[in-house]
């Protein structure tokens, strides 16, 4: 339909696009007013693709992070060398 060929039709169909999207996306993609419509679909994809490898890579080193908290504990439970000797009291 030819109406919908128009600059204003453009614009209404990539505001509603963007009224549509994650808040996560729509705030990076919002501040750049795209108002050409395969653009603003492009762009969309391109901030989701990164925002889940940013995810995904971030859930791995948490994950990395928490693996290697159990490892090669030089101290006691109480916080002191394990080598040291228990009495501490005084002669």
């Amino acid at each position: 339909a030819p109406h919908y060929n128009t600059m204003e039709a453009e614009e209404d169909k990539c505001v509603k696009f963007e009224n549509g999207l994650r808040p996560n996306i729509k705030q990076l993609i919002g501040f750049s007013e795209i108002r050409d419509f395969p653009t603003l679909v492009n762009k969309s994809r391109i901030c989701d693709k990164d925002g889940k490898a940013k995810a995904n890579y971030y859930k791995a080193a948490n994950e990395k992070r928490w693996k290697d908290l159990g490892r090669g504990k030089p101290y006691d439970k109480r916080g002191k060398k394990s080598d040291e000797g228990g009495s501490g009291g005084r002669g």
